[in-house]
C-alpha cells in the first residue's frame, strides 16, 4: 500500500511506519517552522523600529513587514506541505485572501507550536537517553532505567511528530483549498471535456460532410451515367444498377449519421427548429411545442437537444409508445423541456446508463433530472437547464 499523506502513514503496522521516512518527513516539516518564525521576528522588528520615531510609522512599518512575509511565507507553507501531503494543491476561490489568513495564523501561534511540539517529543525522549552524562550524581540502576525510557519513547515520539504533521498539513490543505473548491475543479474539468467533445463531434461531421459524402455522390452519379451507356436488360446494367442503389442508400445511412453526429439545423436554426427535425423522424408521432423567446447559449440548446434525442430514441426502442409529447419553454431563465409518452412506463436508470448518462450531461451545465414513469405509464421526463 502506497501512503499519500503522513495521517495515511499512521495506518501502518509499527515496524513499517518506524523504518519509513514519514517520522523524518514530518519532523522536517515541523522544523521548517522556523521561517515563519523569522518572519515573525522581523515583523516585530521593524514594528518596534518604528515605534522609535512614532506610533503612525510603527504601523506601516509592521503592515508592510506582514505585507512582505505574506508574499514569501504563502508559497513556502505550499512547498513545505509536500513533505507530508504530495497531492498538489488545486486553485480556489479567493486564493489570496485564504493565503493571508492562514499566514497570519502561522506568524501569530502555529510555527512556535511546531516547534515547541518537536522540542518536546524529540527533547524528552533524549535529555531522558543522555540522563547519565548529564546527571553524574543518578546511580548506575536509575541511570539504565532512564536510558531505556528515552529509548522505548523514541518511538511514540515518532508517532506523536507524524500525527501533529499531518494534521497541521490537514488543516493547511482545508485553508488554501476547502473541498468544494476540488469539487468545482472536477465540475469544471467535466465541462471543458464535453466542450472538447463537441468540437469534435462538430469536426467529424464537418468532415463527413465535405469527405465521404462528396465522394459517394461523385460515385452515385457516376454509375447512374454508365448505366445509361448500357443496354437495358443486360447484365452488366443490372450490376451497375445494383450498385447505384447501394450507394443511394450508403448516401442516406451516411446523411442519417451525419444529423446524428452533429445537427446542422440546430447550428442554423436554433433549438426549436432541431426539436421539430428530430421529431419529425421519429418513428413515433411525435407533437411538439416548443415556445422560446430566441436562441439561448450554445450548451444550453446542445444539451436540451441531446436529452430529447435521446428520449425519443429510447421511447421509440422500449417504451411501447403510440405517441408523444415534447413541450418546451423558459421560465425565470430556466429552459424546462419535457418529454411525455403513452407507453408501458417502468423506466428505471439501475437497468442501463441512458438514464445515466442524461444526468451526468445536465450536470455538467448545473442541469437537473426528474423522470415519473410508473408501470403502465405513462412516462414523463423533465429537464430544467439554467439559461
Amino acid at each position: 500500500m502506497i501512503d499519500r499523506t503522513a495521517l495515511e502513514a499512521l495506518t501502518r503496522r509499527p515496524l513499517p511506519f518506524l523504518g519509513s521516512s514519514w517520522p523524518w518527513r514530518g519532523a522536517a516539516y515541523l522544523a521548517a517552522g522556523a521561517v515563519p518564525g523569522v518572519a515573525a521576528g522581523l515583523v516585530v522588528a521593524a514594528a518596534a523600529s518604528g515605534a522609535l520615531l512614532g506610533p503612525a510609522l510603527a504601523v506601516v512599518a509592521g503592515l508592510a513587514a506582514l505585507a512582505l512575509s505574506i508574499v514569501v511565507i504563502a508559497p513556502f507553507e505550499r512547498l513545505r506541505l509536500r513533505l507530508v501531503d504530495p497531492v498538489p494543491v488545486p486553485g480556489a476561490p479567493h486564493r489570496r485572501g485564504r493565503e493571508a489568513g492562514l499566514v497570519i495564523m502561522t506568524l501569530l501561534a502555529l510555527w512556535w507550536i511546531d516547534l515547541v511540539m518537536l522540542a518536546f517529543t524529540i527533547g524528552g525522549p533524549v535529555v531522558l537517553a543522555l540522563s547519565p552524562v548529564l546527571q553524574e550524581e543518578l546511580t548506575p540502576l536509575a541511570g539504565a532505567l532512564a536510558v531505556v525510557a528515552g529509548l522505548l519513547l523514541l518511538p511514540v515520539a515518532a508517532y506523536t511528530i507524524t500525527a501533529w504533521a499531518g494534521a497541521r498539513g490537514a488543516m493547511v490543505r482545508a485553508i488554501l483549498a476547502p473541498a468544494g473548491s476540488e469539487l468545482e475543479e472536477v465540475l469544471r474539468s467535466r465541462a471543458r471535456l464535453v466542450d472538447a467533445f463537441e468540437l469534435e463531434r462538430r469536426r467529424i461531421e464537418r468532415d463527413l460532410h465535405d469527405g465521404a459524402q462528396q465522394r459517394l455522390v461523385s460515385l452515385s452519379m457516376a454509375l447512374g451515367m454508365a448505366g445509361l451507356d448500357l443496354p437495358a436488360g443486360s447484365e452488366p446494367a443490372r450490376l451497375v444498377a445494383l450498385a447505384h442503389d447501394e450507394a443511394k442508400r450508403a448516401l442516406a445511412e451516411l446523411r442519417e449519421l451525419i444529423r446524428g453526429v452533429h445537427s446542422q439545423v440546430l447550428t442554423d436554426r436554433g433549438l426549436a427548429a432541431a426539436v421539430h427535425d428530430v421529431a419529425g423522424r421519429s418513428p413515433v408521432p411525435v407533437d411538439v411545442r416548443v415556445d422560446l423567446p430566441g436562441r439561448l447559449p450554445a450548451p444550453v440548446e446542445v444539451t436540451a437537444y441531446y436529452v430529447v434525442t435521446e428520449a425519443l430514441t429510447n421511447l421509440a426502442k422500449h417504451g411501447g409508445a403510440t405517441r408523444a409529447t415534447v413541450t418546451g419553454l423558459v421560465e425565470r431563465g430556466t429552459l424546462v423541456v419535457e418529454v411525455c409518452d403513452d407507453g408501458t412506463g417502468g423506466a428505471d436508470p439501475a437497468r442501463g446508463t441512458g438514464l445515466t448518462g442524461l444526468a451526468d450531461r445536465l450536470a455538467v451545465v448545473e442541469g437537473r433530472l426528474s423522470l415519473s414513469s410508473p408501470p403502465g405509464g405513462p412516462t414523463r421526463l423533465r429537464a430544467e437547464i439554467p439559461c
